[in-house]
């Protein structure tokens, strides 16, 4: 350390002069942006944010609140975690998600699952179509055998350790580090059962907006697919949180199918009063 640092008030006026400074992956305080939605006033925003390669970010947002993420240079992979606010033991179920929709490729309309059977988001817009529901997180030792390092403090972090960093901002553990999905990059599944992974890079801004159908803790980390076979590559993703009202009994996700209509009754039967 410097001997100017090292001094407490010249450590002071150091930091203080870094007041006003902007990087792009930060938090925007307060929120602002200028490509909201039509009828979205700037007053509407929670969030706003630009989760840097290698980063993480985790939020609480109300039901009804809308989650929009770009993938701003086409190379991104948002792994996602959600649990229930009130009760953070309910949270993403990725195989009920599969399983109870008759749907392995998440899309517009598609709907994200908790393991009691609710909705805990829906997907409202996609302009990607490239997710996996399958090949989960990379982890410390999927890093290390394929860049040499895979720790957070290191230069190759993954995402299973940047995701238990946002869970412990809302007091859960490595435990509550459940399967995710991946979001901007895909994987198919052939019918030999081979993985045929969709990793781009990609046309940028793609986006994807999320309806949160009940309180939400979010967490998000923004690392390199686990199946990707280049040099550890990942590009900024932006984050925009707004307020925006609780779904209604007429629409047309709720209503597009059997399964989906019972997970919100499921849903909806939690917030009656």
């Amino acid at each position: 350390m410097s001997t100017r640092l090292a001094d407490p008030g010249s450590a002071q006026a150091h930091a203080r002069a870094m007041e006003g400074t902007v990087v792009e992956a930060m938090p925007v305080l307060p929120p602002r942006a200028d490509d909201l939605p039509a009828g979205i006033a700037v007053d509407d925003l929670l969030w706003e944010e630009t989760i840097a390669a290698g980063g993480y970010a985790s939020r609480v947002l109300a039901r009804g609140s809308r989650l929009r993420l770009i993938d701003l240079k086409g190379d991104a992979c948002a792994s996602l975690l959600l649990f229930n606010a009130a009760m953070p033991t309910e949270r993403l179920n990725i195989a009920d998600t599969v399983k109870v929709q008759w749907d392995a490729y998440p899309s517009t309309g598609s709907l994200l699952l908790s393991d009691m059977g609710r909705v805990l988001a829906s997907i409202e817009q996609d302009d990607a179509g490239t997710h996996d529901a399958f090949c989960g997180a990379s982890t410390e030792r999927s890093n290390r055998s394929r860049y040499g390092d895979g720790e957070n403090s290191g230069a190759h972090p993954n995402a299973r350790d940047r995701l238990m960093l946002g869970v412990a901002k809302h007091g859960l553990g490595p435990r509550d580090v459940h399967p995710c999905i991946n979001l901007f990059k895909g994987v198919r599944i052939a019918e030999d059962g081979a993985i045929a992974a969709q990793l781009g890079p990609f046309e940028p801004k793609r986006a994807l907006v999320l309806r949160a159908e009940m309180d939400l803790i979010v967490v998000i980390a923004n690392c390199p697919h686990v199946l990707d076979r280049r040099d550890w590559s990942v590009t900024p993703l932006r984050a925009t949180a707004w307020r925006g009202p609780v779904t209604p009994p007429d629409d047309p996700i709720r209503s597009a199918t059997p399964e989906r209509l019972r997970a919100f009754l499921n849903t909806e039967d939690l917030y009656r009063r």
